[in-house]
């Protein structure tokens, strides 16, 4: 049986998952990959760790499914955009990788807008600055880590990382450094004005060469054979930025629909093209179609809010329900369900890593008084995530000049019943799931596929190998109570924007 294995790399877990030429889930391995927070507003991950922990869930999926390692066909990787992984002149890592949710070099990209280097930036990269981009964060490593830059060989990204550590070949995948503000947009090359502009014409040398999503660029290696239960030799295609991989998992390759992903990050997107070159929009980058850009709004503010909760202040109700042989999200989705939909909820703002509406927001509750529970207070981080998706999809839903037919839903959160609706009745528009828990990963497979030879496109692919779930259409009965209270949503972030640079300077 021939298959694909895709490998999806985010803030906090990383995924191995085998689907077979029609998409059909073979099996799917898990493993944490470790969240190092050394200071508030960093986020971190040791680079070894991580290498074992995905090697070892590759290994124990391909135990598991039975199949034989000459029946895997290809590879390819995903990961979550922006961050640094550094790899040493010594082959070994420089230093911890930083994640996306870090914050660290926040001034760096605020004093880029303030002194106009933004404006000077969007003109060649089509994008504005993002505190957690590569360019921010090297910027930061050269004032603040003297000598790391020195000792650095290769600059990655998180999954250009993977591939290395699988094939040998230094390389940088298109979708993922076109996001970087490292890229020209229009040549989709390195540009040499870029690196003048942010300080930083020393990293040239250390950018590896530029790659396509579907272009094989190398092979599992001998010893990545050994620890991973690959075949040596089998094809390994550039793979793809994580929300580029989502767009495929759910078959949101086509320019009539909106990609929503809700993950770690609140991920707002859709191809057409020609980039958006107005400022209206956070980001342009290159598609892993390549006659195609991607438009996205985005910030970490989705479901890792959601899972904090969980964890933080819900440990004794996770408990109790896995012990009665249940999921807590499953128990959460009937609290939501609970309560009322015209019943107000405390106003939730997702900022518990990064924000959306000012780089020192915090998350808090607005509006909780006693008689609100448990349930009032899941139902409001639903709602807040939510809340903070809709904030990004009107951006985008300006620059188009038609209507998406419906947003294709991805993450866990596509996963309830209930907050699929929920998104459907607050955006306003149709939302559509897919049969797969792995969107990422199944892009990543339908990469591979592409790369081999088995699909002659992406879209091709997409067609044969994802299957359609669920469809939620709005109720306009719950419109009005959701408009009101995202107008409050948006009100408290106004009112807020005054204090959050004086509650900075108190952490």
């Amino acid at each position: 049986m021939k298959c694909f294995l895709g490998i999806d790399s985010g803030g906090t877990m990383t995924k191995a998952a085998l689907y077979t030429v029609e998409g059909r889930e073979v099996g799917v391995e898990a493993v944490e990959t470790g969240l190092i927070i050394p200071k508030p507003g960093f986020a971190e991950r040791d680079m070894e760790a991580m290498r074992e922990a995905i090697c070892d869930a590759v290994r124990r999926l391909i135990c598991k499914s039975g199949l034989d390692s000459s029946e895997i066909a290809g590879v390819a990787c995903c990961g979550h955009g922006k961050g640094l992984y550094l790899w040493g002149q010594d082959e070994r890592p420089v230093r911890n990788a930083i994640l996306s949710t870090d914050n660290r070099a926040y001034e760096y990209s605020e004093r880029w807008r303030s002194d106009g280097t933004e404006d000077k930036v969007f003109n060649i990269s089509l994008q504005h600055i993002m505190a957690c981009q590569p360019v921010a964060l090297l910027a930061w490593l050269k004032d603040s880590e003297p000598g790391t830059l020195a000792r650095t060989k290769w600059i990655f990204e998180c999954k250009d990382y993977i591939r290395f550590f699988l094939t040998g070949e230094a390389r940088a995948e298109l979708t993922d450094y076109s996001g970087a503000n490292l890229i020209n947009l229009r040549t989709r090359q390195y540009d040499p004005q870029l690196l003048d502009l942010f300080g930083l014409r020393e990293i040239r040398e250390k950018l590896p060469p530029l790659c396509k999503s579907a272009e094989i660029c190398g092979y599992i290696t001998k010893e990545a054979a050994k620890n991973t239960g690959l075949r040596e030799g089998t094809p390994v295609a550039g793979g793809m930025f994580d929300i580029d991989a989502c767009a495929l998992g759910v078959n949101a390759a086509s320019e009539d629909k909106l990609c929503v992903i809700a993950g770690t990050w609140s991920i707002n997107e859709y191809i057409r093209r020609e980039p958006v070159s107005d400022k209206s929009v956070a980001m342009n980058s290159i598609f892993c179609d390549p006659d195609y850009y991607l438009i996205e709004e985005s910030s970490p503010t989705s479901a890792s809010n959601y899972e904090w909760f969980i964890r933080t202040l819900l440990p004794e109700f996770r408990e109790s329900t896995h012990a009665l042989g249940r999921s807590v999200y499953d128990a959460c989705s009937e609290l939501v369900e609970s309560i009322p939909v015209d019943e107000f909820c405390p106003i939730f703002l997702p900022f518990l890593f990064a924000s959306n509406a000012h780089p020192n927001a915090k998350s808090c509750f607005i509006g909780l008084t006693s008689y609100h529970t448990r349930a009032h207070l899941v139902r409001s981080v639903y709602e807040g995530i939510v809340y903070c998706h809709k904030y990004h999809v009107d951006k985008l839903l300006k620059t188009r000049n038609s209507p998406p037919l419906c947003i294709q839903l991805a993450g866990g959160v596509a996963q309830s019943l209930e907050w699929s609706q929920m998104f459907s009745d607050v955006c306003q528009l149709p939302v559509e799931t897919v049969d797969v828990k792995e969107t990422g990963a199944l892009g990543c497979a339908i990469t591979a596929a592409v790369a081999v030879g088995e699909y002659p496109s992406f879209g091709e692919a997409a067609k044969r190998m994802v299957w359609a779930k669920g469809r939620f259409t709005p109720n306009p009965l719950r419109a009005e109570a959701y408009r009101a209270r995202y107008e409050i949503y948006l009100k408290s972030i106004q009112a807020l924007d005054s204090i959050w640079n004086d509650v900075q300077a108190l952490v």
